[in-house]
């Protein structure tokens, strides 16, 4: 039987992901006490415009996007669903959001990075191998278990995979309002041009119909 964080655990794992100092966020320091995100404005360089104070209301700082268990039938048998800026306007330049991960048995959150931010998590259900490549090309990995808590530094690539027999469920936390994310297999062979097979080819030494095929799964 999977071992269940309590709730308590779970709302101190958020507070102190909320109050990590400014001064280690991977966003500029706000100059006002909120910005609203107005996201029907163009995005500026760092965010989003504020919405006018006169129309915000207590809804802005709260959000409950994260309560629902997330579709696992697909590709990868896993799900993300995100909590950044663009899903609660109220993160607008604060320089911190988070995610809920899904995974079914057997799940994949395919390997990925965060080009914006650095990433840390609880997991707060099931057993999961955790892993990390650093930029040497040194492979990191644990496997954890519920209450156990992992950190992946800014723009590394890394994963989690379901090695248990249930869900898993992972809360994940980013110093920043909008993270990013490059999933490595969707961006190389699913982009919108398609990446030059010739590129494809050489960069991981093998024939063309393997590249073609790769590109069949993804819809490149």
């Amino acid at each position: 039987m999977a071992y269940i964080i309590p709730q308590s655990l779970i709302l101190i794992f958020a507070l102190f992901s909320l109050f990590t100092s400014p001064s280690h966020s991977a966003d500029p320091d706000p100059l006002q006490d909120f910005c609203i995100a107005d996201l029907k404005a163009p995005i500026s360089v760092n965010g989003f415009p504020c919405k006018p104070s006169s129309n915000v209301t207590s809804d802005d700082f709260f959000f409950d996007g994260l309560i629902k268990e997330g579709d696992t039938n697909n590709l990868f048998k896993s799900s993300v669903t995100q909590g950044n800026v663009l899903a609660f306007p109220g993160l607008n330049t604060l320089g911190i959001s988070m995610n809920r991960v899904d995974l079914a048995p057997g799940g994949l959150n395919p390997p990925h990075t965060h080009p914006r931010a650095t990433e840390s998590g609880i997991v707060v259900r099931g057993k999961l191998l955790v892993g990390l490549i650093t930029t040497a090309n040194v492979f990191y990995s644990k496997i954890l278990t519920a209450g156990e808590m992992f950190v992946v530094p800014r723009g590394l690539m890394h994963f989690q995979l379901n090695v248990g027999e249930e869900k898993a469920l992972i809360f994940t936390a980013f110093n920043s309002h909008l993270p990013g994310a490059v999933v490595a297999s969707l961006n190389l062979f699913g982009s919108k041009p398609s990446v030059p097979d010739d590129v494809l080819t050489k960069a991981f030494q093998v024939d063309k119909s393997v590249v073609d095929l790769i590109k069949s799964k993804f819809g490149g």
